[in-house]
C-alpha cells in the first residue's frame, strides 16, 4: 500500500480495492459460466469489463461513503480508542458481510434467471417467508454462513498483516485533511451514481453480455426505484386516437360489434345464444414449458398424462406466455391484457374491480374460487383475486386480506396436507382441494369456476416420496411429478357426478426459463394449453396465439353471448392475418406477427427481427422498419398502459 494510503482512511481504501477485485472475479466467473452463450461476442467483453468496473466502483464508493463520513466527524483525540475500534470493526464487518453475501447470492440467482439482481429480487425481498424457506430448502445455509464467516476472518487477517488497522487507529489526521478525503470520496461516489444508469449496460442484443456488464447491487436498487414504469415517459407513443383506431381494427373479429362509438371503447359483443353454463376448472401449471412435451421434441417422457389429455381435447400448439413470472400468467389469464411495463397489474395498487373473466362469469352466476397451495399474500395474489370477486382458498400464515377486500377466505388445514415446501403444498394436495370445493359447490345447483395455481414445478423441486421413479431436486423430476399429480387428479375427477358438465383448461403460467441470446427470447415463451371436455371435436390448433386469448376462446366455444372489454380474441375465429402473440419481460415489450418480432423498450427504441416459426426463435435484425407493425405494437402497449393508469379497465367504465 502506497504511503498516501497509510493513514486514517487505510481500511476504507482496502475495502474499496477488495470490493472491486471481488466484482471483477464474480464477473469473470459468470462470463466463464456463460461462455457458450457469448461465443460470438468475445470482443465485447472489453466493454463488459470496462463498464463493469465503473458499476463496481460506484457501489464500492457507496459502501465507503458512510464510513468516510464517520471518519470525518469522529473526534481526532479519540482516534484509536476502544470506541473507535468497536465502531470501525463493526462497520467493516457489516460492509464485508453485505459484499460477500451479495456476491455469493448472485450465483444461484444467475443460475435460475441468467441475470443480475432485478425486479424479481426486489419482489422476493418483500416476501421473506417463502424466499428464506426456499433458500433453506435449496442450499446448505450453515455451510454458506460458515464460508462467509471464514472469508471475513481471512480478510481481517490480511488487513492485520498489511497493518491496515494499525494505520487506521494510529493516524490522528486533522479535520481539514479528513474533509478533503471525505469530500473526494463523496463527490466521486455521488457523481458516479448520478451519471451511471443501468440501461447504459444494455448495449448489446445479447442478454448475457448486457447482464455481465452490470453490478448486482446497483441493478437491485435500480429495479427497486423503477418497479412501475410510466409508459408515456419511457416508451414510444403515437397520438391517442390513432392508437385506438389501429387497436380497434385489430381486435374486432367477424360477427362482433363495438358497444358504442367512443374512440377509446374496446368493448365488443361476442355473439352467441347458448344458455349452458358448464363448470370450469382452470389449472395454471407452474413453469410448464412446451419444451417438456414429447410433441415438441422432448425424449424423456416427462408428460404422458398431459399429452394424453391433449390428444383428447383442443390442443393449442403455438401459444405464447406474455411474461416470465407467475403474476404475468395470472394477469394474462384473468384480465386478458398485454404485459404492461413494470410490475404486473396483479401486484399494483388499485387493481380491484377490473373488467376480467370474473366480470363475465359473475353475470352468469358462477361461484368463483382462487385455489393456491401457499399463502396468497405472496405477490399480492389474494388481494388481486379477492378484488375481482373470487373467494380465496390458501394456506393462511397470518397475513390478512386488505381491509377493502371483502371476500370469503378458506384456510387449507394442516390435516389436509401430506407434503409442503417453501412455495406451498404439493400438487396432489392442491388438486384435492379443487375436488373438495367442486363437490361442495356442485350441490348448490350453481356453476363454479376455479383458478387452481400449482407450485411443485418450482425450485427446490421437492415433492412426496415414492410417487415417480426419479430423484427429487431436479427440474425434470418436478415436471414428471407435476404431470403425475395431474393424471391422478383427472382420475379422481372422472369419478365425480360433476365431471361431465365440467370443462378443464390446463395451461402454463410461463416457461421454466427466459434466458437466451436476445433481450426477449420468443422460444422461452412457448407454452402448451388444452381445453378438455368442452363438447368440442378433438383437434390441434396451430394458430399463433397469446395466453390472453385462452379464456375468451373458452367462452366462445360455449356459445355464450357476452361483452368483452379485454384484449383477448376468439382463437377459433382468427383468420391467418389476425394471428399474433404479445410477449414482454418487464421493460421490453414485443409483438410477434407475420414472422416478424417487433420489440419496444424504455429507451424509446424499436427493433424488428426475423422470426422462425419452426424453432420459435428470432434471428437477424431487420434493417428496414416495418412501420405498420411498429405502430400496432405501440398501440397495444400504449393503450393497455393508459387504460389501467386512467381507470378505464374498471368494470364501471365498461
Amino acid at each position: 500500500m502506497k504511503n498516501k494510503f497509510k493513514n486514517r482512511y487505510a481500511s476504507l481504501f482496502a475495502f474499496l480495492l477488495l470490493y472491486i477485485t471481488l466484482g471483477f472475479l464474480v464477473r469473470l466467473s459468470l462470463t466463464l459460466l456463460s461462455a457458450t452463450n457469448i461465443s460470438d461476442n468475445f470482443l465485447k467483453l472489453f466493454i463488459v469489463f470496462g463498464k463493469g468496473f465503473l458499476f463496481d466502483l460506484s457501489v464500492g464508493l457507496s459502501f465507503v461513503m458512510i464510513y468516510s463520513i464517520y471518519l470525518l466527524f469522529f473526534p481526532s483525540r479519540w482516534i484509536g480508542k476502544k470506541a473507535d475500534q468497536i465502531i470501525t470493526y463493526f462497520l467493516v464487518t457489516l460492509m464485508l458481510f453485505i459484499a460477500f453475501f451479495s456476491f455469493a447470492a448472485e450465483f444461484p440467482f444467475w443460475d435460475e434467471f441468467k441475470t443480475r439482481f432485478n425486479f424479481i429480487a426486489v419482489d422476493y425481498l418483500i416476501y421473506t417467508y417463502e424466499v428464506f424457506e426456499n433458500i433453506n430448502e435449496s442450499y446448505p445455509i450453515p455451510v454458506i454462513i460458515l464460508g462467509m464467516t471464514a472469508c471475513i476472518v481471512c480478510v481481517f487477517f490480511l488487513f492485520r498483516k498489511k497493518k491496515v488497522f494499525s494505520y487506521t487507529f494510529s493516524d490522528r489526521m486533522r479535520f481539514g485533511k479528513r474533509l478533503i478525503y471525505t469530500s473526494v470520496i463523496v463527490i466521486c461516489g455521488v457523481g458516479l451514481l448520478s451519471l451511471l444508469k443501468n440501461r447504459q449496460a444494455e448495449f448489446s442484443n445479447n442478454t448475457y453480455i448486457n447482464e455481465l456488464s452490470k453490478n448486482g447491487v446497483f441493478s437491485f436498487f435500480t429495479a427497486f426505484k423503477a418497479n412501475q414504469l410510466d409508459y408515456t415517459q419511457f416508451y414510444n407513443t403515437i397520438p391517442e386516437k390513432e392508437a385506438y383506431s389501429i387497436l380497434k381494427k385489430e381486435l374486432l373479429q367477424d360477427k362482433q360489434t363495438y358497444t358504442n362509438s367512443k374512440f377509446d371503447n374496446i368493448t365488443r359483443n361476442f355473439e352467441g345464444d347458448s344458455t349452458k353454463n358448464p363448470n370450469i376448472i382452470l389449472i395454471c401449471i407452474e413453469s410448464f414449458s412446451a419444451e417438456f412435451l414429447q410433441k415438441f421434441g422432448n425424449t424423456q417422457n416427462l408428460t404422458p398424462n398431459y399429452e394424453n389429455l391433449a390428444s383428447e381435447g383442443v390442443f393449442f400448439t403455438n401459444m405464447f406466455a406474455t411474461g416470465t413470472r407467475t403474476v404475468r400468467g395470472m394477469e394474462a389469464l384473468t384480465l386478458s391484457v398485454p404485459p404492461t411495463p413494470g410490475n404486473s397489474i396483479v401486484r399494483r395498487p388499485d387493481n380491484d374491480h377490473l373488467f376480467s373473466i370474473a366480470t363475465i362469469l359473475r353475470k352468469r352466476n358462477y361461484d368463483l374460487k382462487f385455489i393456491y397451495g401457499g399463502d396468497g399474500y405472496f405477490d399480492n395474489m389474494n388481494s388481486f383475486f379477492g378484488g375481482q370477486g373470487f373467494s380465496i382458498v390458501d394456506r393462511d400464515r397470518g397475513n390478512p386480506l386488505p381491509d377493502n377486500i371483502k371476500t370469503e377466505r378458506i384456510n387449507i388445514e394442516d390435516s389436509e396436507v401430506t407434503f409442503e415446501n417453501a412455495w406451498g403444498i404439493c400438487d396432489e394436495d392442491i388438486y384435492n382441494q379443487s375436488i373438495k370445493m367442486a363437490d361442495k359447490e356442485s350441490k348448490k345447483n350453481k356453476p363454479f369456476f376455479q383458478f387452481v395455481m400449482t407450485t411443485s414445478n418450482h425450485k427446490p423441486y421437492t415433492f412426496p416420496d415414492h410417487k415417480i421413479n426419479m430423484e427429487q431436486g431436479s427440474r425434470e423430476a418436478a415436471v414428471r411429478y407435476t404431470d403425475f399429480a395431474l393424471g391422478e387428479f383427472m382420475k379422481k375427477a372422472r369419478t365425480k357426478a360433476w365431471f361431465k358438465n365440467t370443462t378443464f383448461v390446463i395451461v402454463a403460467d410461463h416457461c421454466a426459463s427466459s434466458a437466451g441470446k436476445w433481450e426477449i427470447n420468443t422460444e422461452k415463451h412457448h407454452i402448451p394449453a388444452i381445453i378438455y371436455n368442452a363438447e368440442t371435436p378433438k383437434m390441434e390448433v396451430g394458430k399463433l396465439v397469446s395466453q390472453i386469448d385462452l379464456m375468451p376462446t373458452v367462452f366462445s366455444l360455449f356459445g355464450w353471448n357476452f361483452n368483452n372489454a379485454t384484449y383477448g380474441k376468439n382463437i377459433m375465429a382468427m383468420k391467418p392475418e389476425e394471428e399474433r402473440a404479445l410477449i414482454g419481460n418487464y421493460r421490453t415489450l414485443g409483438l410477434l406477427k407475420n414472422n416478424i418480432f417487433t420489440q419496444i423498450n424504455d429507451r424509446k427504441k424499436t427493433q424488428q427481427f426475423i422470426y422462425n416459426p419452426e424453432n420459435k426463435t428470432i434471428s437477424k435484425e431487420l434493417k428496414s422498419e416495418q412501420k405498420p407493425l411498429k405502430d400496432l405494437t405501440v398501440s397495444y402497449y400504449q393503450t393497455a398502459s393508459e387504460r389501467f393508469a386512467k381507470g378505464l379497465m374498471k368494470e364501471k367504465n365498461n
